[in-house]
């Protein structure tokens, strides 16, 4: 290691302080780096990755550790080090240019770029021999050939700026079933009805997919993607992908049955898997589903919330140098731990003498049952069993605690604390639990109180009670989000007044004046060398789609018009896409099932409605908006004020008359 540190030493990210004792003379993004590759006549280095990745970490230790490669990569370059996390907007263009290169982009992302950022050649994991004899070979061209270099910048740019053009279509006839069902037929082939997931390794889980998959099969009554949805979940609750003692989950699974994870935990996708949980527990009554929604919950509490309320963004895969250290288990530890009960909560587990994992008696927790299914294999009380279990989940969490704890990213992302406002604002109603609603509200309150800048807009970052860079369109998409579901959480007006306000702050800052889209960055930020629409959804859904959504929501919850229009303008421009590849388009597949079906707008008014409120919690409507409240703003509530309890089910602009109960209710949706 350095004994002097490089200017990274200054950075609010964890994932560049790791670097900022490399030999290496790395930049942050910024002015002084890219000045002075222009005054130096200099290629620029890009190196992009994030805090809990595990290949960034080999690359360190095999390259950037090193004085030898330092020496070549100082000589000829100058390297910029960027978070992916904090700074999407640079990797969105550089992972293109990846992949229009290479046909396929990860992480690490090394993108070699001429003094005016634009990139020539680049790649992902290089070893130590091959990434100096690339680094020495451009370095030349640069020198004797500058002539190419810059045929190759115009042409790779040039595919930059013209990838994802959306081009405005009018859409005349309506969506139908059909629509829905062209999307689903090709998809379903992919399915894995062993295992489920998809017929491929490595396995992501892929909520939204699921979450489309899942009110597809309700709301179609369709019988594949039912059973599809529900084996998946259950088959990923079992796996080692699912933290068994300790809730939350890997990011993917390496093998095709959920076994052994990539032992990374991100915010983002346990937000997400939360919200698909609670929703399919809502759906199915599966208690396994609660189960996990519940516990994950309960591990963002208690490692990954910060004394503000905010929620971190990751666990790293290692702790000690080894990946999946923390996690894992050798028999004899288990037995010490459990005594009497070892045996049979080992083979709940699997843990064997000889491991089930790559290395010798090591193992990953992992089940095959339900507590309830065990207990009956085994004869046992279903009451006796889960004594057991909760006590030794109690011992195994207790002495994992003393471990050494995977590395964590402790600044907090607004984008990632949205889904995760959300996915407590859903947990809160769905479980009637108001310490779920009360942590979100607190989050909800401290980004509006502190991530929120002079101009109106939002911050996309906190550290150390610092807001730095400017917010993308999917802080505010899913931030936005999130309000919305807080509102449905407590009739709370000023959450739909905030949410109004910033999508008109989008609208004005983030508006293309060529396609119904938004751009990914606002008009105000900083400038790179291409401003970029996010249409796929990916792990993540795309930002666009969900600011589609929330167009449609808010334009019924306040009657206005231009949002409407302009959500189903998004939806027809990119509705010519989403059958040829459905799975990267689930989310717009959602908001075009809305189209199908309708969204149903519930209004309670009354003096009593939380006990009706709680009974149509139970209940499973994916495709509704529920509003309520005393003295609203909204014009959907005007004229509906009682004393007694009272259930209207409006669409498209009428509502039925007014009932006293759910059951009644259900019977106007149905």
């Amino acid at each position: 290691m350095n004994l002097e540190p490089n200017s990274l030493i200054r950075a609010s990210s964890p994932y560049l302080l790791q670097h900022a004792y490399n030999p290496v003379n790395w930049y942050e993004w910024g002015e002084e780096a890219l000045a002075k590759a222009k005054q130096e006549n200099k290629l620029i280095l890009v190196s992009i990755g994030y805090s809990a990745c595990h290949w960034c970490h080999v690359m360190e230790r095999e390259s950037f550790e090193l004085h030898e490669v330092a020496e070549v990569m100082n000589k000829h370059f100058v390297c910029i080090k960027v978070d992916r996390e904090e700074r999407p907007d640079i990797d969105q263009i550089y992972m293109l240019a990846i992949q229009l290169m290479t046909g396929s982009g990860g992480w690490p992302l090394n993108c070699i770029c001429l003094p005016d950022q634009r990139p020539i050649y680049g790649g992902t994991y290089f070893k130590k021999e091959d990434w100096i004899n690339i680094l020495l070979n451009v370095a030349g061209l640069w020198q004797t050939e500058p002539g190419k270099a810059e045929q190759y910048a115009v042409q790779l740019t040039e595919g930059i700026r013209n990838s994802e053009k959306v081009i405005p279509n009018i859409r005349t006839t309506p969506y139908t079933e059909k629509d829905l069902q062209d999307i689903t037929t090709p998809w379903k082939r992919n399915f894995d009805m062993m295992e489920g997931g998809y017929n491929r390794a490595p396995k992501f889980p892929l909520p939204n997919n699921w979450q489309f998959l899942l009110r597809y099969s309700h709301l179609m009554k369709e019988n594949a993607t039912h059973v599809a949805t529900l084996l998946t979940l259950e088959k990923m609750a079992f796996g080692g992908i699912y933290d068994q003692i300790g809730g939350g989950f890997a990011r993917y699974s390496v093998d095709g049955s959920w076994h052994v994870p990539h032992f990374e935990k991100m915010l983002y996708d346990n937000a997400q898997l939360i919200s698909l949980y609670a929703e399919a527990y809502q759906f199915s009554g599966i208690h396994l589903f609660k189960e996990v929604a519940i516990e994950s919950i309960a591990w963002i509490e208690r490692e990954m919330t910060s004394p503000e309320g905010l929620f971190y963004s990751a666990l790293d895969a290692d702790s000690e140098g080894v990946e999946g250290k923390f996690y894992v288990w050798d028999l004899l530890e288990f037995e010490k731990i459990l005594g009497a009960d070892a045996a049979l909560l080992a083979d709940y587990f699997n843990v064997t003498a000889q491991g089930n994992w790559e290395e010798e008696e090591i193992n990953i927790l992992l089940r095959k049952y339900t507590p309830e299914e065990y207990a009956e294999l085994k004869g046992i009380p279903i009451a006796d069993f889960t004594k057991k279990l909760n006590s030794a989940k109690e011992k195994l969490l207790a002495v994992r605690s003393k471990r050494m704890h995977p590395g964590l990213d402790d600044k907090c992302l607004t984008a990632w604390n949205a889904m995760m406002i959300k996915a407590l604002s859903e947990s809160s109603q769905i479980f009637d639990r108001e310490e779920f609603y009360l942590a979100a509200r607190k989050a909800a309150d401290f980004i509006l109180a502190n991530l929120t800048a002079e101009n109106g807009g939002l911050y996309r970052n906190y550290k150390h009670n610092k807001a730095s860079i400017t917010g993308f369109l999917d802080d505010y998409a899913f931030f936005i989000a999130a309000l919305i579901a807080l509102y449905e959480a407590d009739f709370e007006d000023r959450w739909l007044l905030e949410a109004k306000k910033l999508t008109d702050w989008v609208l004005s800052n983030f508006r293309d004046l060529d396609s119904p889209m938004l751009f990914y960055t606002p008009a105000n930020g900083e400038s790179l060398i291409a401003r970029k629409h996010e249409i796929m959804d990916n792990v993540i859904p795309a930002a666009n789609s969900v600011m589609a959504q929330n167009l449609k929501h808010l334009g019924l919850l306040f009657d206005e018009t231009r949002y409407t229009e302009r959500a189903d303008a998004m939806l027809a421009a990119v509705h010519p896409q989403i059958k040829t590849y459905g799975s990267a388009y689930s989310n717009w597949a959602i908001q075009m099932m809305n189209e199908v079906f309708g969204i149903n707008e519930i209004a309670f008014s009354g003096d009593a409605i939380t006990q009706v409120r709680k009974s149509l919690n139970e209940r499973y409507i994916p495709n509704k908006i529920i509003l309520g409240g005393t003295n609203s703003i909204l014009p959907l509530l005007k004229d509906k004020q009682s004393i007694e309890t009272k259930i209207y089910i409006c669409r498209n602009k009428s509502c039925q008359l007014p009932v006293t109960t759910v059951e009644e209710a259900l019977k106007l949706i149905n």
